[in-house]
């Protein structure tokens, strides 16, 4: 198919495409953004958390939990507090409760620390274990 053609409302497609995908990677890049909870906090101070056409953004990004969306996802957090900003009471209680704000961050921070990359455990060369040889049945 010729990029160049036009699809069934004069447009383009290469246009289409570079729009969608555009669209997309803005789309991703504020979900990733709501895994600070520092931002979360930002937000509701300002009240764009009550905002009806907001809330509804909000649902409409949940298709990021999809596995063929998700995995373009690099911060984890991001999903689980796109989750919770789905609850009106976690959304009023980011706007007045610096708490919260600070116990998102410890639990982040939490993750962080003690996460480690998949890739880096060494599954060819496992911890030793008892021993073969101290078996009784192999004496």
């Amino acid at each position: 198919m010729d990029p160049d053609k036009a699809n069934d409302i004069g447009t383009p497609i290469s246009d289409a495409r570079s729009a969608n995908r555009a669209r997309f990677e803005l789309e991703l890049e504020f979900v990733q953004a709501l895994a600070n909870p520092f931002y979360l906090h930002s937000l509701a101070q300002q009240s764009i958390l009550e905002q009806p056409a907001f809330i509804n953004f909000l649902e409409y990004l949940l298709y990021f939990k999809e596995k063929n969306y998700a995995r373009f996802i690099h911060y984890p957090h991001a999903l689980h507090h796109l989750e919770l900003l789905q609850h009106a009471q976690f959304r009023s209680q980011m706007k007045k409760d610096e708490y919260l704000r600070e116990f998102l961050h410890q639990k982040q921070f939490d993750h962080w620390r003690t996460w480690r990359e998949p890739s880096s455990i060494n599954t060819s060369n496992p911890e030793p274990g008892p021993s073969d040889d101290a078996d009784p049945a192999h004496s």
